[in-house]
């Protein structure tokens, strides 16, 4: 009666404790058989030894039906994290199956919008045995992430301004963005930042014709527009055109801003403008507005470049399926080679490809003397060894080779046509004989649709070497910097920058054996590799090429 008492005043407790409970399981014990009496003592042994079989039986029946109670419980909360884990991975640009877990899938559930963020192919990992030596191990491994992770944490006064801004319908911003496809996706992330700014809508960007490579691709050609505004809804109200009541057939185009703007001086200078016209364009926005924003404002950048900016749906399953031919053979190295012609005459530098070549880029060099750019009163050789000049084919398989890359790594090339064509990549094709592109991994007809859409193949090089497990760069550029930055983003995956000033000298030294050279490089480029470097060391660098501490947090 205790027992069943204790039970009903507590009837979410497993059993009542009561000692009587357990004397009377002690009496039933063996052990207690030798106080029966001599004539009943056969009898009560076999019903002792019966019951003791049947409270051991019922004692583990009980154990195992609490362990089954507490491993289900642990699997089934397991199950969510695990669906809202692939959720995120089946919303995200890259849907591949993995060979590995990739621990950057357990990082993005920690927000909302990093559903969005672009999910690479994991690095492939390198095997412990075979013939593998230390440097080409030592070459194939990523770099130390330091514990850091995507944190798009936006402070409560942005939150509480979003509700407003998001419904805005009386100012409308619209941005003409040009250039290459990686400039336009700077002056895109720039546009949502002022329009917040401003407390504008954005009309989806206008992207001008680009008189170089000649793309008249429209922004819903490039990017999932719809994915666009999901994403940002919640910072700035995206419309797709102009309300037919803000339409005039006379409207200014102000391009006259200056570098490095602060977000206080668009407020002053287009604010009240804005607000009194209800329209206002701007265009020629590259590195116009400052490096050095409020936190919110840099989440709000690396928000717009690594999730809401997803490629249209055609050209990143093609993307994808260029990147999956390079992985599913192993680990691969992208190298972004900028050897085209407008390169070489905008660096002002020599093309190692003989005098015939050289006397070409210095015509088109005297004939456009305003594209040259940066020191224009050195001479080539003292711009070289400034590190001006970019990396040629052959400077870069000696690097490569030094750093440990295998004479057997598949290479992908990334850029646009080089000058001098199959010459120009002989020395690293010799080097490294897998060698490949996008024209050589496309099946039949894949590339025919967009030869012409310099800004689609763009995108291509772009997504097949943020999937690489070794990205090198021979010469910066915007390309280069967003993939700095991607790749950091995406779990600090390696990424390595020439120290070109450094290493020059080292290149043109005849007396110097392979040996030796491969030291000065290895140790030229120890802590140039991907390793975290926090935006805040030096100020005036691009959150989107630096996103630590502002948009990744340990």
């Amino acid at each position: 009666m205790a027992v069943r008492t204790k039970y009903a005043k507590n009837p979410s407790s497993f059993i009542a404790l009561n000692p009587s409970f357990f004397s009377h399981l002690l009496s039933l014990s063996p052990f207690n058989s030798m106080q029966i009496s001599p004539r009943k003592a056969s009898t009560s042994r076999r019903s002792t030894s019966y019951l003791s079989l049947i409270l051991l039986f019922l004692l583990v029946s009980a154990a195992f039906l609490a362990i089954c109670t507490l491993t289900f419980a642990t699997l089934w909360r397991n199950s969510i994290s695990c669906s809202i884990i692939s959720s995120l991975a089946s919303s995200s640009s890259t849907r591949f199956p993995t060979r590995d877990y990739d621990p950057f899938f357990a990082a993005i559930s920690t927000s909302a919008a990093a559903a969005a963020a672009t999910v690479p192919l994991p690095p492939q990992r390198m095997p412990v045995a075979g013939n593998v030596s230390d440097q080409e191990r030592e070459f194939w491994q990523q770099p130390e992430d330091e514990g850091y992770r995507p944190c798009l944490h936006f402070s409560y006064h942005y939150r509480k301004a979003s509700a407003a801004i998001a419904k805005e319908k009386r100012r409308f911003l619209v941005v003409v963005v040009s250039g290459g496809l990686n400039q336009q996706r700077n002056q895109i992330v720039d546009a949502v930042v002022i329009a917040r700014i401003l407390e504008a809508a954005l009309v989806v960007p206008v992207l001008q014709v680009n008189r170089i490579w000649r793309d008249e691709s429209e922004f819903s050609e490039i990017f999932d527009v719809e994915h666009f505004k999901k994403i940002l809804k919640a910072d700035v109200r995206i419309v797709s055109s102009l309300p037919s009541s803000h339409l005039v057939s006379k409207q200014t185009i102000e391009n006259q801003i200056p570098f490095h703007v602060s977000p206080i001086w668009i407020r002053a200078r287009f604010f009240r403008q804005l607000n009194r016209e209800g329209l206002l364009i701007l265009k020629g926005l590259e590195s116009k507005l400052s490096k050095n924003l409020p936190p919110d404002l840099q989440k709000l950048r690396c928000k717009v470049a690594f999730h809401a900016l997803r490629f249209a749906g055609p050209i990143q399953d093609l993307s994808n399926r260029v990147a999956r031919r390079m992985w599913v053979e192993g680990p691969y190295i992208a190298i972004h080679l900028r050897l085209e012609k407008d390169v070489w005459i905008r660096s002002g530098c020599p093309a190692g490809l003989g005098a015939g070549y050289d006397r070409i880029i210095s015509k088109e060099r005297e004939s456009h003397p305003e594209f040259l750019t940066g020191k224009l009163n050195i001479t080539n050789a003292q711009r070289r060894l400034a590190g001006l000049c970019p990396l040629n084919a052959s400077e870069m398989a000696r690097l490569l080779k030094a750093l440990g890359a295998p004479h057997n790594a598949r290479v992908y090339v990334a850029g646009g046509e080089p000058f001098g064509g199959k010459l120009a990549l002989q020395a690293l094709q010799e080097e490294f004989p897998n060698l490949m592109s996008k024209h050589t991994l496309a099946r039949e007809d894949e590339l025919t649709p967009y030869l012409t859409k310099a800004s689609v193949l763009a995108a291509i090089d772009y997504i097949v070497s943020l999937n690489s497990d070794v990205f090198v760069t021979s010469h910066g550029g915007n390309m280069a910097r967003a993939l700095e930055g991607h790749r950091a983003y995406l779990g600090h995956r390696k990424y390595i920058k020439p120290n070109k000033r450094m290493m020059f000298p080292y290149l043109d030294y005849a007396f110097l054996s392979e040996t030796e050279f491969s030291s000065m490089m290895r140790k030229l480029h120890k802590k140039c590799q991907g390793q975290p470097q926090p935006r805040t060391n030096k100020r005036d660098r691009d959150v989107l090429a630096y996103p630590v501490p502002e948009c990744m947090c340990k």
